[in-house]
């Protein structure tokens, strides 16, 4: 069975550039595989990322042994929902795709709360 995006609808890509999802397939399925359930589509801004570093969820510096070029704001990635969570708790929520979001961020983070930090963001960023 296919996952859903919180809308019911079919779940978009989030991002292929760099390529996110748990499985690294440029969408945010979950699967029973991913228990940190990287669910949510969000664009990342520099106060989300610095919020997620003070944490100890460092997305801004690179990694190549993890194959991991670093995000930086403008970036679409799927991110854990309880770490979104912890940013829009601390007044730093990324905005979020819907489209591309997994139903399985309702686990966690209401609807609600999503529709109010939602941005339509076109899967080819070059036209902006």
């Amino acid at each position: 069975m296919t996952e859903r995006n919180v809308l019911g609808g079919e779940l978009d890509p989030c991002g292929t550039d760099p390529l996110t999802g748990f499985h690294r397939d440029g969408t945010c399925t979950v699967g029973p595989q991913d228990v940190g359930l990287h669910a949510i589509c969000a664009v990342m801004t520099e106060e989300f990322l610095t919020h997620q570093a003070l944490v100890g969820n460092d997305l801004a510096t690179p990694r190549p042994e993890w194959h991991f070029p670093g995000l930086v704001p403008g970036d679409r990635w799927c991110v854990v929902a309880v770490r979104w969570l912890q940013a829009y708790d601390a007044g730093v929520a990324a905005p979020v795709v819907l489209s591309a979001t997994s139903e399985r961020a309702l686990d966690v983070v209401p609807l609600e709360v999503l529709q109010a930090h939602s941005v339509d963001v076109p899967p080819d960023l070059s036209a902006l």
